[in-house]
């Protein structure tokens, strides 16, 4: 049978512009080109300017993890500047960032991937006296009209509507779906609290202004501490009560997919320093090949463009990276760069975090991991899946907040939070840390006192990146390949695998080409 062409153009519910073209045989992915439909220039936008612009210039890459943006360029910084953070720099660091992993993971679960799972229009038959969720059946049941059990006519119900319509594609049970839906509008006001708690110690939120080489401006004090607390306390309950048991509503809904959306190579950059040297992780660093943890070792990593839009040198480590756009490349068909290990593809973010955490013999981290499998009598391997990611988020998040309390009681009032600094005429920078989505590398290079050349590498370049110089696919195309399509123009399942990645396109792209008609648009 021959294949057909299957189209997710846009894939929403995700930053930036992301389409998926998908061959599909007997009813399943046989082949798949991820596409960023979108140029980023930041790189460009750098290059003159006084290296201490970068932090804040780079947070505006993404307003989901400017956090992340703002700590790889600042560890750049340092590492150019030829400086450390103080202890409370470090903590404070630590708990900026922590705080954006919190909302970044609640914002995925349930504001971008659990309408894949859940379905919205069982609020219509809400029958409690909840105000929020009253006002949100009057909305939806305003914005469609129900025929015979199906949706004729939709308005403007986004994020909600329109989708994928099936009588199989979401979770049947009425009351399951209610109370995933109170929880996602309770994630709301719970990641409210989160973006507090990075204003607190960052300065502000989503783009904090604390952060500089050296450490953090902002002070510790008493009063900033105990409002941190008490936001903590409330993301924390629902972190234990509500999300992770929604997770698991999603997980024993559909099993099948802990057997989707598989791959085989992890790279983490090991994250939440433990010391100022940066040599000591909450979770760990390290690679993971053919199932077996290696020492990481950032020379290794090179940036190939052969299906990229750009005309500069492939295979180039980032500190010798160009960014010289080239959009009628031929055969080129994104705007993302292909990252390689090693020369191999890497899945990045907390799938591989927590899998490069647990055969480091993280102890929190296998704990929590082995707890959750033996609720689905499931051995590690299962965790390597479309669930295993949604999990892995979850858990992580139950990790952090957990570690937030010990980090507070860490500080010392009587530290400084900073280390004073002086740019160099010349130097190289390396920032790695990891964002919510995975491994996130800034490097520099300084001349006459400016930035000479800024690269970043995202977190989605990895995993979103299309074929590299030997034909081999990024993670989320090879992911695609075997997942089950049951309606070609219902391409649910799909969705479902590359979501679970967490895409940023934000991230990996960032400026729409003006002259050309990127694509149809179908919202999803």
């Amino acid at each position: 049978m021959a294949s057909q062409k299957v189209y997710i153009d846009p894939l929403t519910r995700i930053e930036g512009h992301l389409s998926i073209e998908m061959d599909v045989q007997d009813g399943k992915v046989v082949d798949a080109k991820c596409r960023g439909d979108m140029y980023r220039g930041y790189e460009s936008i750098l290059q003159g300017r006084n290296p201490v612009d970068a932090q804040q210039i780079v947070m505006r890459i993404c307003g989901v993890c400017p956090v992340s943006h703002g700590q790889a360029s600042s560890r750049c910084l340092d590492d150019a500047f030829g400086i450390k953070p103080t202890k409370n720099g470090r903590i404070l660091r630590n708990l900026i960032l922590g705080s954006n992993f919190l909302q970044s993971h609640i914002l995925h679960f349930y504001h971008l991937a659990a309408l894949d799972f859940i379905d919205i229009t069982a609020i219509l038959k809400y029958k409690g006296s909840d105000d929020g969720l009253l006002r949100l059946k009057d909305w939806v049941n305003n914005e469609i009209k129900v025929k015979k059990g199906r949706v004729d006519e939709i308005s403007t119900a986004g994020p909600f509507l329109p989708r994928y319509e099936g009588e199989n594609f979401y979770i049947k049970d009425v009351d399951i779906n209610i109370d995933a839906i109170a929880g996602y509008v309770k994630a709301l006001e719970i990641r409210e609290k989160t973006h507090r708690m990075v204003a607190l110690f960052g300065g502000r939120a989503p783009h904090p202004i604390a952060l500089v080489p050296g450490g953090v401006t902002t002070e510790p004090t008493g009063a900033r501490i105990k409002e941190f607390k008490k936001y903590l306390k409330e993301v924390e309950k629902f972190i234990n009560e509500t999300y992770i048991n929604h997770v698991i509503a999603v997980a024993k809904a559909f099993p099948e997919y802990f057997k989707l959306g598989k791959y085989d190579n992890f790279l983490s950059y090991g994250v939440f320093d433990k010391d100022e040297d940066r040599k000591s992780f909450m979770f760990e660093q390290g690679v993971i090949t053919a199932g077996k943890l290696e020492k990481f070792d950032s020379s290794k990593i090179r940036e190939q463009i052969k299906y990229a839009r750009y005309k500069s040198g492939s295979n180039l480590h980032p500190l010798k990276g160009e960014t010289v756009a080239d959009p009628e490349k031929s055969g080129a068909y994104s705007w993302v760069k292909a990252p390689r290990y090693d020369d191999k593809p890497m899945e990045v973010g907390v799938l591989a975090r927590t899998l490069v955490a647990y055969l480091s013999g993280n102890k929190d981290v296998k704990a929590e991991v082995d707890s959750l499998l033996k609720v689905f009598n499931a051995e590690l391997p299962a965790a390597n899946s479309v669930l295993g990611r949604h999990a892995a988020r979850a858990l992580e998040s139950k990790l952090i907040a957990k570690a937030i309390h010990k980090w507070l009681d860490d500080l010392d009032s009587d530290e400084k939070t900073r280390n004073s600094y002086v740019i160099p005429e010349s130097g190289e920078g390396e920032g790695l840390i990891e964002a919510p989505r995975g491994a996130l590398g800034h490097w520099i290079v300084v001349k006459d006192h400016k930035i000479a050349n800024y690269q970043a590498i995202v977190p989605t370049t990895w995993f979103c990146s299309p074929r590299d110089d030997k034909g081999v696919r990024g993670p989320v195309e090879q992911a695609l390949i075997g997942t089950p399509v049951s309606d070609p123009k219902n391409p649910i399942e799909a969705a479902r695998v590359v979501r679970s990645f967490d895409p940023c396109l934000a991230c990996a792209i960032h400026v729409v080409e003006g002259d050309r008609e990127i694509g149809k648009f179908r919202v999803i």
